[in-house]
């Protein structure tokens, strides 16, 4: 659709007044802050130069995404730094606070687990936690997944023969009989207070050992251990350290997912094409130990800028920094971003780019990856172009289908009726556009009534210039029949958008989607394509999905607002009351007796009060 005329004129007039802004900046270093027409950050970079770099935005023309965040830019604010190093960390700041838009960031929803260790407790365990902390904890990793560290836990304290129970020591030792893991050999039921305190201590120190590298070193002591035990004739100690050996050995065969959290050198490789890819090889001891992906849309500036935006956000959120770096390209901010690096890791990690020479063929390495993964992510892209090809006949379009919205409606009875809109933006989903909605207008159990609220407010959002709701999708899919497109047709009429095609998902016996229904009632069936059959059950189960978890979540907070406020009921008295009489109506009903037996008296009480308060409040 193109611009009215006299929008485009006053888009010309905009970008006068804010070139006329830029040319008053000073030539200094620091941080520029795009922001749109309703106040919010779109974009944030830095500057040797301030006004240099923020006056190329409003002068000559740009790269297609460029070109698409000046033409959002309502106004910009900058921030002078004392040095470049300065608005370097500036910009990281103000990157992870405002997560523009328009800047290049990697995904959330991949996080890197630790292992946690408090040598300070006496008898300290294991944990597994998402992120490191100043908290006087020695932290092993990360490693590639939650999976992958418990097996790594799981295997130490087989090795070890430690705890993998939920005891805690010493304060249950000697509370119960040894459990089931002692009598199979796989713990050396330390509950029974034997092997003593500072035998764990030493499993412990064992454990530390093999996370930090010395797995031969501790293999080495095992095998002196039990060849003088075996020479003193205590065979029985003999057989047990040879049985630990056998175990440490056989973890020994999966180092390589610790030497990645060891690595010394890290070499990144980095390919645009149709898909970017970003890889981290990771090194360790002159060992490929471990590989990282990002795959992004083409970023907004050039590949420079693009890696270096990228190996700061990579590090600072992966918390582990190797000795060196070794980069693609030379990048304009290498000596603040190795500065940046330096503090953030409490030791000095060198960014090199390597000309030739061993270090020169690990990064061909990394970039033969990168390009390899492009490959892949545009022949799969290829593929999801072809379905939506196949779909856009399907439904007899015109226009090729790049955006898909999806709705669904999620209630039990009258209680917390709410909807999701689910968005798959060329084939694949767009999680970070996803909305949810909590229905004002409709108080009772009614699908279509809720359908077209959702809609109208959909609608009502994009046409107030609300970004989060922008663009309009090319298809519109509703969960349901005739009906529900029937009241989401009312509301685009409404607001103005009677023409984005609309098709209800008919589902067959099994929940899953047989056809897709027009406006008028008539069926287009989808299961003789199975790639187009497979897309659209994907949307409808993904949407489905999307609301009832958001049900639930509003379930599970109203369930514990009620309980929530008691004196003497926290998370674990809640729980238990919760798992005792199974719902909060069943709480209430109790007698204060039946009460005490779960709780105490005193906290007995006072459910038993706040609920028959409640009562005779009514």
């Amino acid at each position: 659709m193109k611009a009215h005329p006299f929008l485009r004129f006053q888009h010309m007039d905009k970008i006068a007044e804010l070139r006329e802004k830029a040319n008053k900046l000073p030539l200094l270093p620091g941080v520029y802050i795009m922001q749109n027409a309703a106040g919010e950050v779109i974009y944030v970079g830095k500057a040797k130069a301030l006004k240099n770099r923020v006056s190329s935005y409003f002068h000559g023309d740009h790269l297609p995404k460029v070109a698409a965040m000046v033409s959002h830019v309502d106004d910009f604010s900058v921030i002078v730094a004392a040095s470049e190093f300065e608005a370097l960390m500036l910009e990281n700041s103000l990157i992870k606070r405002h997560k523009p838009h328009y800047n290049i960031l990697l995904r959330d929803d991949k996080t890197y687990p630790f292992l946690r260790l408090d040598t300070r407790e006496e008898y300290p365990v294991f944990t597994v936690v998402g992120r490191t902390a100043q908290d006087g904890a020695r932290y092993f990793g990360p490693y590639g997944g939650r999976g992958v560290t418990h097996s790594i836990l799981n295997a130490l304290a087989k090795a070890l023969k430690l705890p993998s129970c939920g005891k805690k020591f010493p304060r249950d030792i000697g509370r119960d009989r040894p459990c089931l893991n002692h009598h199979m050999g796989v713990c050396d039921g330390w509950c029974r207070g034997e092997p003593d305190g500072q035998e764990y201590r030493r499993r412990i120190d064992q454990a530390v050992q093999m996370l930090s590298g010395g797995t031969k070193e501790l293999m080495g002591q095992l095998e002196r251990e039990m060849y003088q035990a075996s020479e003193e004739m205590r065979f029985e100690k003999a057989a047990e350290l040879r049985d630990r050996l056998a175990a440490v050995k056989e973890l020994s065969n999966r180092q390589t997912v610790l030497k990645a959290a060891r690595a010394d050198l890290d070499a990144v490789g980095f390919n645009r094409s149709a898909r970017t890819s970003f890889v981290v090889l990771h090194y360790a001891d002159g060992d490929l130990a471990g590989k990282d992906l990002e795959q992004m849309p083409e970023p907004v500036e050039d590949d420079a800028a693009a890696v270096s935006a990228l190996v700061r956000q990579y590090y600072t959120r992966r918390g582990v920094w190797p000795r060196t770096v070794l980069l693609p390209m030379e990048i304009e901010d290498l000596e603040p971003l190795g500065q940046l690096l330096t503090e953030l890791a409490g030791h000095k990690v060198e960014l090199v780019v390597p000309q030739r020479g061993v270090k020169r063929e690990l990064l061909e390495a990394a970039a033969r990856n990168a390009r390899e993964e492009s490959v892949r992510a545009e022949s799969e892209a290829e593929r999801r172009s072809k379905t939506l090809e196949w779909l856009q006949k399907m439904l007899g379009l015109d226009e090729p289908i790049r955006r898909l919205e999806s709705y669904d409606i999620s209630n039990t009875g009258d209680f917390g009726i709410v909807a999701s809109m689910v968005v798959f933006q060329d084939g694949k989903p767009a999680r970070s556009q996803y909305r949810k909605f909590r229905m004002k207008t409709v108080a009772h159990q009614d699908d279509f009534a809720s359908m077209r609220e959702v809609i109208g407010r959909r609608l009502s959002h994009f046409n107030e210039g609300d970004e989060k709701f922008a663009p309009l999708p090319d298809v519109l899919l509703i969960d349901g029949g005739v009906g529900q497109v029937a009241a989401a047709l009312e509301a685009m009429d409404e607001q103005g958008h009677p023409d984005i095609p609309i098709f209800g998902m008919v589902k067959d016996d099994r929940h899953r989607t047989r056809a897709l229904t027009t406006p008028d009632g008539r069926e287009i069936g989808i299961a003789a394509n199975p790639a187009v059959f497979a897309l659209i059950g994907n949307i409808q189960e993904e949407t489905h999905r999307f609301a009832i978890t958001y049900h639930k979540t509003l379930r599970k907070k109203t369930i514990g607002s009620k309980l929530d406020g008691i004196p003497g009921v926290g998370e674990k008295r809640r729980t238990l009351l919760l798992k005792k009489f199974k719902s909060v109506k069943a709480v209430a009903a109790a007698s204060e007796a039946d009460l005490a037996a779960v709780v105490g008296k005193q906290t007995a009480k006072a459910v038993y009060e706040h609920f028959h308060k409640e009562a005779e409040d009514t």
